[in-house]
């Protein structure tokens, strides 16, 4: 899973499938997609750090000659080549980190979203936020108090595990359509709309790096 999986295009299709199911449900949804959740400059040392440990055994151990001065240097070098090769790859930020500190990364940076995007803030405690993380392939479901207390437990985690299962296979952004519009009915038939409902939160994808 990548950002070029979520262009302006990507992201229109979504908006558009929030205002669909916003026209047969009260729930104000809101779709955040993050770059990544934590900061993950442990992982990016421990690569420099792992990297430049290999080049100081090769320099130590190797029939060629090199002159000691420069030896402090070399390691430094592959230690900050490590930390930037780290920093700009995904992959060897997930396999230096572990999943428990990811998960829980996705979790912190979920719930502050509920807040700062005002989904928290709504009249009738109807907001739901759909938050992905990019790097961490992993996705959060906050829903809040009044949806939460109408819609039975066992369809919300229905809903949740397609999400996630899409969200670990790296799927397109448009694969997530079919599985709105799944939560789209739950919410429809538990939460229906009524007729004087007010849209509080503008029906668009939240992008943040």
């Amino acid at each position: 899973m990548s950002r070029k999986q979520f262009d302006s295009s990507a992201g229109e299709t979504l908006a558009q499938a929030v205002r669909d199911i916003e026209e047969n449900t009260d729930a104000e949804i809101v779709i955040v997609v993050r770059g990544r959740s934590g900061t993950y400059r442990q992982a990016d040392y421990l690569c420099g750090a792992i990297i430049a440990l290999i080049g100081l055994i090769f320099v130590l151990l190797s029939p060629f000659e090199f002159h000691t001065y420069w030896v402090p240097f070399d390691v430094i070098g592959l230690f900050l080549a490590g930390t930037l090769l780290c920093s700009r790859t995904e992959f060897l930020r997930r396999a230096l980190t572990t999943k428990r500190f990811r998960a829980r990364a996705v979790r912190t940076g979920a719930a502050a979203m509920f807040y700062e995007a005002g989904i928290a803030n709504t009249s009738a405690e109807n907001g739901l936020l759909i938050y992905l993380s990019l790097l961490e392939r992993s996705l959060e479901v906050i829903a809040d108090r009044a949806l939460f207390a109408k819609v039975d437990p066992a369809q919300w985690l229905t809903v949740v595990e397609a999400f996630t299962a899409q969200v670990a296979r790296g799927d397109p952004a448009d694969a997530y359509v079919a599985a709105l519009k799944r939560l789209g009915a739950i919410l429809a038939a538990a939460y229906p709309r009524a007729p004087d409902d007010v849209n509080e939160i503008p029906d668009r994808l939240i992008e943040l790096d």
